[in-house]
């Protein structure tokens, strides 16, 4: 099963401010193994920016695809807005 909440709540953290590996994984019943492949799931999504500084692994977020997500989603909203009003209209005109 897919944890969601998981990467939620790293994104949580790194929205927050830039993050060790082992920080992150610390308040998880898990092994930095599987924290790891969480966080590279959400590198890949390019959700997550990570440098190194030697040993030690930072990881920050980028939250740049989600703006763009925002766009898209808030394009359709609007989209569907004015067409469900039209149908609205319609529907109230025929009940007269």
């Amino acid at each position: 099963m897919v944890d969601y909440y998981t990467r939620r709540a790293l994104l949580r953290k790194i929205a927050q401010e830039e993050c060790r590996v082992t920080d992150l994984a610390e308040p998880f019943a898990m092994s930095l193994n599987a924290v790891s492949k969480h966080l590279k799931v959400l590198e890949a999504a390019g959700l997550l920016k990570r440098s190194k500084d030697g040993r030690v692994h930072r990881c920050r977020m980028d939250a740049a695809p989600l703006a763009q997500i925002d766009k898209v989603v808030k394009h359709y909203l609007s989209f569907w807005d004015a067409h469900l009003d039209a149908i609205q209209s319609e529907l109230d005109e025929l009940n007269k």
